[in-house]
Order: C-alpha cells, then sequence, then structure tokens
C-alpha cells in the first residue's frame, strides 16, 4: 500500500514482547502494554514524554507458574 507521499508502507505492523522479543498475535488476551513515564532528573518532574512497553502473555504466565516476581516489566525497565 502507499501513503500519500508515494512510499510504500505496511499495513499492519505488529507489536513484539519487550522482554523476549517475541511477536504479540491478536488473540494475545493475556498481554499487557504499559507506558512509563520519563522523568526529568534534575527536577524529578514529568517532561511529558513516556516509554511503551509490551510484554506477551507468555512471558506473565512463565512469572506466574515458576513464582517469580510478578511484573518482568520491572525487569525490562531497570535495564534502561
Amino acid at each position: 500500500m502507499q501513503n500519500d507521499a508515494g512510499e510504500f508502507v505496511d499495513l499492519y505492523v505488529p507489536r513484539k514482547c519487550s522482554a523476549s522479543n517475541r511477536i504479540i498475535g491478536a488473540k494475545d488476551h493475556a498481554s499487557i502494554q504499559m507506558n512509563v513515564a520519563e522523568v526529568d532528573k534534575g527536577t524529578g518532574r514529568f517532561n511529558g514524554q513516556f516509554k511503551t512497553y509490551a510484554i506477551c502473555g507468555a512471558v506473565r504466565r512463565m512469572e506466574l507458574l515458576t513464582g517469580e516476581d510478578p511484573g518482568c516489566g520491572t525487569c525490562v525497565i531497570n535495564k534502561e
């Protein structure tokens, strides 16, 4: 498909899991997507920007079954 500028673009770009880099399918109803606010280090206030993280249902399920700390999102966020 072409956009208004005449460039070829994809019709659909699937989301990918931030923790495992798996593609998140349309039927993955256990997946989550969260926006984490970026904070100015000097003032400690929200600067109007955020980062988006997506976690697939398989990763969330593995944490639940193994009894690890629920919240792989915190692991991914802490790496950055």
